[in-house]
């Protein structure tokens, strides 16, 4: 039987939001292991002078515990 766990990682970009997920994605792989996939909770972007500074994004991730 696996357990899985569910975090929270908040990431950016000044690209897109498929950018910020990518890079949320690989950040968290680097300390979280056995990721077994993810969900973006909330988006976001930051707008200063009426243009786009920043994409941002709120993602799930899931991993499973070691045994």
């Amino acid at each position: 039987m696996s357990i899985a766990k569910v975090t929270e990682v908040i990431s950016s970009s000044k690209k897109s939001f498929d950018d910020a997920v990518e890079n949320g994605i690989e950040r968290a792989s680097k300390t979280l292991m056995g990721i077994t996939g993810a969900w973006v909770a909330d988006q976001k972007v930051t707008v200063e002078d009426g243009k786009i500074k920043e994409y941002r994004v709120v993602l799930k991730i899931t991993f499973v515990l070691d045994d």
